[in-house]
C-alpha cells in the first residue's frame, strides 16, 4: 500500500525563547523538521505535505532542502492538531493509501517503528509509549487490544490520569477515512481546538477498529525548550556514536566527536578525538580521519587520510589516498588519486592533478574582490612552498613552481616557474643598522628617566 506523511511544523515554541521557528531549532546540525522527514522518508512516501505556521517561508526554505519533492501549506490560525491536519488534507485528495502523521518537533521516531505502525491492519493505528511519568501526556485508553480513545490530560478524569499508556501524537489512517473523520470533529473543549486524537473515538463510534503500537519512551521525546534541546542533542550524538561503533567505525574518543543527521561513514573508517562533522559529509572504507578537524559538505575517498587540525569545506573532493595534513583548509576543490597537501594550507576553488604534491604555506587566490576564480593543476605537478596561486592560473603536469614565487601566468607541462624578487646582500649593513637602533633605544631610556 501506498504511504503518505503530514508533518505537523506550525507551532511558535513560546518556550524556547526564540524567534527562530521551534522546529528550525537544530539536532545534528540539522532542524528538528528534518529528522521528522528522514524518519518518514524511509517508508518510501508517495506524497508529503508539512504545515506550516510561525515563520512559514524559513520553514518551507528548510524543507525544501531536507525534502525538495515535499509541498508545505500554511495553517494560518493554530486550532489545533485537527485543524492542522484539515489544511493538509486537500493535498491528498484522492490519495487512498495510508497517510501517517508526524510532528515536526518529535526528532527521535524510528524509521521502524513507523514501518510497525504502517503495517498494522487496524483501521487507525496510533503509537503510544509507556511513561514513566506520565505528567501531562495524553492517555491511551484500551479495552483489551482495541484503542477504545485519546484523553488530553486537561479532560482526562483521576482515573484516566492513573494510566500509563501515552499518547505520541503519531497517527496511521487510511487517506479516505482520516478526511471523514477529521470532517466531523468539534472544538467543544478544555481549551477549544480540535484534536485530531478525538478521531479514535469517531471512528470507534462507528465501529471502526483502533489499535495501539508501542515504541519505547525515548523515541517520543518532544522539544519545547532549550533544555529539551540540549537533551536532544546529546541524545542524538550518543546514539550516532554507538551506531557508527556497531557499523565497524573506529571512534578513538568516542564522547568528543559530533555527527550531523546525514553523516555517512564507511566500514573501517577511523576518527581520531575532537572531530565535528557538519551536514553532507561521506567518508569512505578505511579513511582516517585525525584529531582535531571540522568536515561539511565533502566527500573522502577509500584509503585518504585528513588532519590533525584540517578543515574540509562545501565542495571538497578527496579521491583514493589522498593526503590532507595540519592547518589545511580546502574548499570547492577535488584532489585526484594520491594528492599531498601536507600542511598550512589553503586550496579553494581547485582541481589538483593525481600525485601532485602541494607544499606548506601554498594559498589559490581566488577571491578578486568580486568574483571567484579556478586554479587547475595538472597531475605530478610540484608545488613549493609559499607558492600564491593567483586565479585564474593554470599549472601543467609534471611542472614546478619554486618557493616563494607569486604565480600570476600559466605554467606549461613540464616547465619550471620562478617568480620571486632577486636577493640582494648588503655587506655590513646589518650590524649598522643594530647599532643605531640601540643608540636610539638608549637615547630614549635616558630621556624617560
Amino acid at each position: 500500500m501506498a504511504n503518505a506523511l503530514i508533518i505537523l511544523a506550525a507551532g511558535q515554541g513560546t518556550r524556547m525563547n526564540s524567534d527562530t521557528p521551534k522546529v528550525l531549532h537544530p539536532v545534528g546540525r540539522a532542524p528538528l523538521v528534518a529528522h521528522a522527514l528522514a524518519a518518514g522518508r524511509a517508508l518510501e512516501p508517495e506524497r508529503i505535505v508539512v504545515v506550516t505556521g510561525h515563520g512559514a517561508q524559513a520553514v518551507e526554505v528548510a524543507v525544501a532542502e531536507w525534502a525538495p519533492q515535499a509541498e508545505c501549506v500554511l495553517q494560518s490560525e493554530q486550532l489545533g492538531t485537527g485543524h492542522a491536519v484539515a489544511q493538509a488534507l486537500p493535498r491528498l485528495d484522492g490519495f487512498t493509501g495510508r497517510v501517517i502523521v508526524l510532528y515536526g518537533d518529535t526528532p527521535f521516531i524510528q524509521s521502524e517503528t513507523l514501518e510497525r505502525l504502517v503495517q498494522s491492519t487496524a483501521d487507525i493505528t496510533v503509537l503510544g509509549f509507556e511513561a514513566a511519568d506520565p505528567g501531562r501526556y495524553g492517555r491511551l485508553v484500551t479495552q483489551g487490544d482495541t484503542l477504545e480513545k485519546i484523553v488530553e490530560f486537561k479532560d482526562a478524569s483521576v482515573a484516566e490520569r492513573a494510566i500509563t499508556l501515552c499518547n505520541s501524537g503519531v497517527i496511521a489512517c487510511d487517506g479516505p477515512l482520516l478526511g471523514e473523520l477529521v470532517d466531523g470533529l468539534s472544538n467543544e473543549n478544555a481549551s477549544g481546538e480540535y484534536y485530531l486524537t478525538d478521531i479514535v473515538a469517531a471512528a470507534r463510534a462507528r465501529d471502526l477498529d483502533a489499535q495501539v503500537v508501542t515504541c519505547p519512551e525515548a523515541e517520543t521525546l518532544g522539544i519545547n525548550t532549550r533544555a529539551e534541546l540540549a537533551r536532544a542533542e546529546a541524545l542524538f550524538q550518543q546514539r550516532q556514536r554507538a551506531h557508527a561503533i556497531e557499523d565497524g567505525v573506529t571512534l578513538t574518543d568516542p564522547a568528543s566527536v559530533y555527527f550531523a543527521l546525514d553523516t555517512y561513514l564507511g566500514r573501517d573508517v577511523s576518527v581520531g578525538p575532537n572531530v565535528v562533522f557538519g551536514t553532507g559529509v561521506t567518508v569512505e572504507s578505511h579513511a582516517v580521519i585525525e584529531a582535531f578537524c571540522h568536515l561539511e559538505g565533502c566527500h573522502i575517498s577509500q584509503g585518504a587520510t585528513v588532519g590533525p587540525f584540517a578543515r574540509l569545506r562545501p565542495g571538497a573532493e578527496l579521491a583514493e589516498n589522498v593526503h590532507v595534513g595540519n592547518f589545511v583548509e580546502v574548499k570547492n576543490t577535488t584532489l585526484a588519486e594520491g594528492v599531498k597537501v601536507g600542511h598550512l594550507t589553503y586550496l579553494g576553488d581547485a582541481d589538483i592533478g593525481a600525485h601532485t604534491n602541494i607544499g606548506a604555506g601554498t594559498i589559490t587566490c581566488n577571491y578578486d574582490g568580486v568574483f571567484k576564480h579556478r586554479t587547475t593543476i595538472g597531475e605530478n605537478a610540484f608545488i613549493g612552498s609559499d607558492t600564491m596561486l593567483v586565479a585564474p592560473v593554470c599549472v601543467g603536469a609534471h611542472a614546478l613552481t619554486a618557493t616563494g614565487s607569486v604565480i600570476t601566468e600559466d605554467v606549461p607541462a613540464t616547465d619550471m616557474a620562478v617568480a620571486r624578487a632577486r636577493q640582494v646582500n648588503k655587506p655590513g649593513l646589518a650590524a649598522k643598522l643594530f647599532a643605531k637602533l640601540r643608540e636610539e633605544k638608549a637615547r630614549r631610556a635616558a630621556k624617560k628617566g
